[in-house]
């Protein structure tokens, strides 16, 4: 496992990137001189002088880190033909401004020749990306690249694990349940075709030592879960994580620059947000007031940065007395309390709009965990260990574990988001950030978890 930029990558999708690399620069170069008129101008959008393999590198670079940041190397979304062909569809509606920009550099004048030229070039570019992406969910879903995980330990953390590796969410390891006896034996190793072994229990660690090095020594990975966890699942393994732990782990910087590169982004994406989502907004605002009595925004109260509360803006989806006698409850699949606009603006994201004005205000950030009401964070931080440092960094309109887990409306469900929101605490930082706002996108268009 490799890790660019303070993300781990596997040797697969590093390879899938690769490939797709080359044959977008193969895919550029082909429709420019396919275009050609007679006089040897890409039908005349070119002038003389124009570096055409420099075009294609360009062309290559900046749709490989577009289809990164829109999560087209995530795996699952590779076995997912839906989420593929959102995110796809997202990473060409980006490309597409981004390029037609960066074609000042080639003395390309921006018409609409040109830009009907670009769109074509980013279709033709979509159906190849397709086609490979196909191809490697097809070697996916007939296992061809996925590993068995050898894992020891006791209960419960076994039975936790192998939960998580089989769940949809994890498509490229199959746990297998191990023994220490069966470490002793290479063939039995190699004939089971083992990957590697997670050691889910300090005690099966100290019992098994010897067995364990010595299956190391002959090339099998070891690996404790925790490592596995966040180097291979992107989350925090919390059985076997404390305060200690989190004391002496790298990561968790906080540096001045990137908190200006952050705070910049968030200005500038929730400024941009809210001019394009004014006319959407408008329209809610008129929708909710002919629906039902009361007011447009729900303003609720949530924990922010170091527990300090902030007042949550929301377009108002359930009815004015949703929370009769004061008592807080978590959203129900198809929650009665919900108004008929609001089993529409819901699944869309169009509800949380309201808070571009909390990132604005510097009260939120467009990227990090989410802020969760008083009520829920003192219950919450009673039965589940660790949770109250999720409130060490500012709050976000989306995250981590928005983008990698459905809604949750439980103590367990909390509980699997907070894993994803320490790996995000952990590892952040602003490519993340971008890979996280790219992935909001797919969710929303996917409808994936909204209640």
């Amino acid at each position: 496992m490799t890790r660019i930029l303070a993300q781990y990558v596997s040797p697969a999708t590093a390879a899938l990137g690769l490939i797709e690399m080359i044959l977008s620069f193969l895919i550029i170069e082909a429709f420019v001189y396919i275009t050609m008129d007679p006089t040897g101008h890409a039908a005349a959008l070119f002038p003389l002088d124009a570096d055409i393999a420099a075009l294609g590198v360009v062309f290559a670079v900046v749709t490989a880190g577009i289809a990164t940041t829109a999560g087209l190397y995530n795996p699952n979304v590779c076995l997912e033909r839906r989420r593929l062909v959102s995110s796809a569809l997202v990473a060409g509606i980006v490309a597409f401004p981004v390029l037609l920009l960066m074609s000042g550099s080639f003395q390309i004048g921006l018409t609409g020749r040109v830009a009907l030229w670009l769109g074509v070039a980013l279709l033709v570019w979509q159906a190849g990306i397709m086609l490979t992406h196909l191809a490697f969910s097809a070697l996916l879903r007939r296992k061809g690249m996925v590993r068995r995980v050898m894992i020891l330990g006791a209960e419960p953390q076994v039975s936790r694990l192998a939960d998580v590796l089989r769940s949809p969410r994890s498509r490229l390891f199959e746990p297998v349940i191990g023994t220490t006896a069966a470490l002793l034996s290479p063939e039995y190793l190699r004939q089971r075709r083992i990957w590697g072994i997670v050691v889910a229990s300090p005690s099966e660690a100290d019992t098994s030592s010897a067995a364990l090095l010595d299956s190391k020594f002959r090339g099998t990975r070891v690996l404790s879960a925790t490592a596995f966890c966040e180097q291979h699942l992107g989350r925090i393994d919390l059985d076997h994580v404390d305060e200690q732990w989190l004391l002496c782990a790298d990561g968790f910087a906080q540096g001045k620059l990137f908190n200006w590169l952050k705070r910049g982004l968030d200005i500038a994406v929730s400024l941009s947000l809210l001019v394009l989502t004014l006319p959407v907004m408008l329209l809610v605002v008129l929708l909710i007031k002919l629906e039902s009595p009361g007011p447009v925004l729900y303003r609720q109260q949530r924990l922010g940065l170091d527990g300090h509360p902030l007042t949550l803006l929301k377009f108002r989806s359930m009815t004015v007395d949703a929370e009769a006698g004061g008592n807080p409850r978590w959203a129900q699949h198809r929650d009665p309390r919900i108004t008929r606009i609001g089993r529409f603006i819901r699944p869309l994201r169009i509800d949380e709009l309201p808070q571009l004005l909390n990132v604005l205000a510097g009260e939120m950030s467009m990227v990090g965990p989410r802020p969760e009401r008083p009520h829920f964070v003192k219950q919450l931080s009673q039965v589940i260990p660790l949770y109250r440092h999720r409130t060490h960094v500012k709050p976000g309109l989306t995250g981590w574990a928005q983008v990698n887990y459905p809604y949750g409306a439980s103590v367990e469900d909390a509980r699997e988001k907070l894993a994803y929101d320490l790996y995000y605490i952990k590892n952040r930082g602003v490519l993340l950030d971008l890979l996280i706002l790219f992935a909001t996108v797919r969710v929303i268009l996917s409808r994936e978890g909204a209640r």
